[in-house]
């Protein structure tokens, strides 16, 4: 095999786990989940006052009045 198709095996396949990992794990399934929510915010918002309130400040407006109870919904209970 030559150089150039080894590397690019290697990458794909570093690619290829890098997604994997991303699909397995429970806190990058958390985050994509909390970012949903955030644009969800930031989509609602917007269109209450008529134009883009931007990211940074739905993402601040956002944690400061949903996040806990957002969290508390997804978290299961300690006992």
């Amino acid at each position: 095999m030559s150089k150039d198709k080894k590397q690019m095996s290697t990458s794909r396949n570093a690619t290829n786990s890098g997604n994997d990992f991303a699909e397995r794990s429970s806190l990058y399934q958390e985050f994509l989940a909390e970012r949903e929510e955030i644009l969800r915010h930031k989509w609602i918002e917007s269109e209450k006052k008529g134009k883009d309130i931007g990211f940074e400040r739905a993402l601040l407006d956002w944690i400061r009045k949903h996040r806990n109870s957002w969290r508390q919904t997804r978290t299961p209970s300690k006992k």
